[in-house]
């Protein structure tokens, strides 16, 4: 058999007992549920809170932008994963074997795609019941199905590059801040219409501002695009934009990780965790 379809197929196995583990595990269930749940609870008193005088409430609003933000997330989880494997030695032992890399990769991919659909279905489908105006339909689902797919493809790349950047867990924190500033300027709560011109278009430049748009596209109906940059749902510049994060993260991320591959050894692995028990000590 091909090395490289063994390693497809072994990454694939070892991704689906990743997922299957993460729904065993006290702690990852723990997280699979907190997020999701939070994001309800502000849905749920953002129900009666209409924008403006467009009649359509924020809670209806942000449940579909919620969702594409959630995906876009998953460039953070692809990250500590990677980040928490290469401390601990994964990475290196994955190194150490015929084709590991790719095998390692693949099962990551999916066991952070299959774990993010999860945690979708745990949102969308109580948040169908908490707030009313959503719009579902064969061309609901098509255009969900889509803009979730090509925004796996634009953020687990460069989720990959992020985790190839940083040497450990703790280091993950400086991620945060920024994150959340990007998201406070991506109409995710609020629409982005809202804010300057300026920060209007900063926020254009990254994934979730698009992924939020994207998804409100397919459950609102069609005019709550009247609240929205144009007035429009901009499918066009979703599928631009985000094939352009697709291709510079799939271009960039194998030689990073390549690069990151070659500098991790047993001595490395062994400092770091030297490192990491003198700071618990």
């Amino acid at each position: 058999m091909n090395p490289t379809t063994t390693a497809l197929r072994a990454g694939w196995s070892r991704g689906l007992i990743e997922l299957r583990q993460s729904f065993t595990n006290g702690a990852e269930l723990w997280s699979h549920f907190f997020w999701p749940v939070l994001m309800l609870v502000v849905t749920f008193f953002l129900r009666d809170v209409t924008f403006g005088q467009s009649g359509i409430s924020l809670g209806t609003l942000a449940l579909p932008s919620i969702l594409g933000m959630n995906a876009s997330m998953a460039m953070v989880t692809m990250s500590q994963q990677l980040t928490a494997d290469r401390e601990d030695g994964t990475l290196l032992r994955a190194k150490a074997t015929p084709n590991g890399m790719l095998g390692y990769l693949t099962g990551k991919i999916v066991s952070v795609s299959g774990g993010l659909v999860a945690d979708l279905a745990i949102l969308l489908i109580p948040g169908v019941f908490l707030v009313s105006g959503l719009a579902f339909g064969p061309g609901s689902w098509l255009t969900l199905i889509w803009v979730l797919a090509l925004g796996m493809v634009a953020t687990l790349p460069v989720g990959a590059v992020l985790g190839s950047v940083f040497t450990s867990a703790r280091s993950q924190g400086l991620l945060t801040l920024p994150i959340l500033g990007v998201i406070a300027i991506s109409g995710i709560f609020y629409p982005i219409t809202s804010l300057p011109g300026w920060l209007q278009g900063v926020g254009q430049v990254f994934p979730i501002y698009w992924l939020g748009l994207g998804t409100r596209s397919a459950l609102l109906p069609g005019s709550a695009a009247g609240v929205e940059i144009g007035e429009s749902w901009r499918h066009l510049e979703t599928v631009g934009v985000l094939s352009a994060w697709a291709v510079a993260g799939l271009l960039l991320a194998p030689i990073v990780l390549r690069r990151m591959a070659r500098r991790e050894s047993g001595s490395t692995v062994a400092g770091r965790r030297e490192r990491a028990l003198q700071r618990v000590g």
